[in-house]
């Protein structure tokens, strides 16, 4: 089944997120909407972290009164406080006594403080997380952990039609047995929006998008169904990370996940090469 390969991501249940986003923070009621309905349709895992506002908290809340059940990947993010402190904060508000998957959040923190991941490892070691391992942004930090020899079970990291840095390394990783996780199918809510109300530093990206919209106008796909088919197809991604802003986005995303590409579509997004390709990391949106 499919569905059990999205990833529910959560960061709306704690802030106000997403460039596509005019409906801020997901409202308690409707987290419960969409978690019934993702537990309804096969989905098995949710994705949260300690730096995502109230999220964990709001998660916690929800499967506290609906008694469902998932495996929670969370992370630890750059801060002052220690990794087992943050850690068992985290299971206290999400009312549960393991977690799937404990990530490092930020990689320059870890390059700094290395150790942090050894704590992680122990927490694993104690069986209170089963899969540790980092969010990344680009392939230099994937080929610094590799060069390493760093040991991890988990890796998530952007991948979508327009930035496909990560695919080369994709069977490696899994052929050591490392679960992948991609997010940014949809690129932040960027794929969707309007290209005539691009902020200026985006501009760039207007006429890929625009071509993007043509096509699937032409070949009668719509963009939801091109953008996370292409990355549910992939054989090495475990689980596709996406975003809801309310349950009826969730019911769409769930009804087409099942239209197969076609070998046209495949290569019309292998014909798209983004020249500006700092601007495939929101962190450079700003």
């Amino acid at each position: 089944m499919i569905t059990n390969k999205i990833v529910l991501g959560t960061v709306q249940f704690g802030v106000n997120y997403g460039i596509n986003n005019t409906s801020g923070q997901v409202m308690p009621e409707e987290v419960v909407r969409i978690l019934n309905l993702a537990a309804e349709n096969g989905v098995l895992t949710l994705d949260t972290s300690s730096a995502y506002g109230t999220s964990e908290q709001v998660l916690g809340d929800t499967l506290r009164q609906t008694g469902l059940r998932f495996n929670i990947v969370s992370k630890y993010p750059k801060g002052n406080i220690g990794v087992k402190e943050t850690f068992q904060e985290s299971l206290r508000k999400l009312g549960i006594e393991n977690l799937y998957g404990y990530l490092v959040h930020h990689f320059d923190f870890y390059q700094e403080h290395p150790d942090i991941f050894d704590v992680m490892t122990a927490l694993k070691e104690d069986e209170k997380i089963q899969k540790v391992g980092f969010s990344l942004y680009t392939t230099q930090q994937l080929q610094y952990l590799l060069d390493k020899n760093v040991k991890f079970d988990l890796i998530q990291f952007p991948y979508n039609i327009f930035d496909r840095q990560f695919e080369p390394y994709m069977p490696v990783l899994t052929e050591k047995g490392v679960e992948i996780h991609t997010r940014s199918a949809f690129l932040q809510g960027l794929f969707f929006k309007n290209t005539d109300t691009l902020p200026e530093k985006l501009k760039p990206l207007k006429n890929y998008l625009d071509i993007l919209h043509q096509y699937c106008q032409h070949e009668n796909i719509s963009v939801e169904e091109i953008s996370l088919g292409y990355v549910l197809a992939n054989p090495n991604v475990k689980g596709a990370l996406i975003g809801v802003d309310n349950h009826h986005q969730l019911e769409s995303n769930l009804k087409i996940i099942t239209r197969k590409l076609t070998s046209k579509d495949k290569d019309f997004i292998q014909s798209i090469e983004i020249q500006e390709k700092h601007l495939l990391n929101p962190v450079n949106w700003n």
